[in-house]
């Protein structure tokens, strides 16, 4: 799978989940893949995903060891260490894919509206650094939904807000790396945003690239 074309990653991880989806309405147990140990490492994606124990990345797209370069941190945000580990292994190994991957019922994006709307609310240093990294995006949001006509619901901005902080991590690695944006402008590398639903086990990709 080495140098691999992203598009046909891409289709390849949409084509492993609609397997894994199958699977969970079959009513035979989940097929356990046998701990075969690879000896080098040659990933067709990276993944930054959250840490949320109900993602388990590799199931959810039915790939093997050694397929999928998984970086997982609380609300799937950005931050030096995660770019330097994507642009590691895009240069390393020649992975031309990049997949953001929030969740339904993020508790990372959760906190973030919950200390919106109460600014009082107080989290340690180092859950507050992952908060304000979400917090524009949520932010932004909020001002956009204060501002319409509609009310809306808590659940369903949490929903909103899942989305918005996917897309803010897309946007700040095609635009917060030179080595990941010049990948980006010369068609070595595509990153894209996508959500995964807890409750179906389903993972919608986001149609902008």
């Amino acid at each position: 799978m080495k140098n691999v074309d992203a598009q046909t990653v891409l289709d390849m991880l949409k084509k492993g989940n609609e397997r894994y989806v199958a699977s969970l309405a079959s009513t035979e147990p989940l097929r356990i893949p046998p701990p075969t140990l690879v000896k080098e490492q040659n990933p067709s994606a990276i993944i930054l995903g959250c840490s949320d124990a109900r993602v388990p990345v590799e199931l959810i797209f039915d790939q093997g060891l050694g397929d999928l370069f998984v970086i997982r941190v609380a609300g799937n945000v950005v931050a030096p260490s995660q770019i330097g580990s994507i642009e590691f292994a895009a240069d390393k190994f020649g992975t031309q894919l990049v997949v953001v991957l929030g969740h339904s019922h993020c508790g990372a994006v959760t906190a973030c509206v919950e200390a919106l709307m109460n600014p009082e609310q107080c989290y340690s240093p180092n859950l507050q650094s992952i908060v304000d990294r979400i917090r524009p995006s949520v932010y932004n949001l909020h001002e956009i939904a204060t501002a319409g006509d509609r009310e809306i619901g808590m659940d369903e901005f949490i929903d909103r807000a899942v989305r918005a902080n996917v897309r803010m991590s897309v946007s700040q690695l095609k635009h917060g790396s030179r080595i990941l944006e010049d990948m980006v402008s010369a068609g070595r590398l595509m990153i894209v945003g996508a959500e995964y639903d807890v409750a179906t086990g389903r993972v919608n990709f986001f149609s902008e690239p």
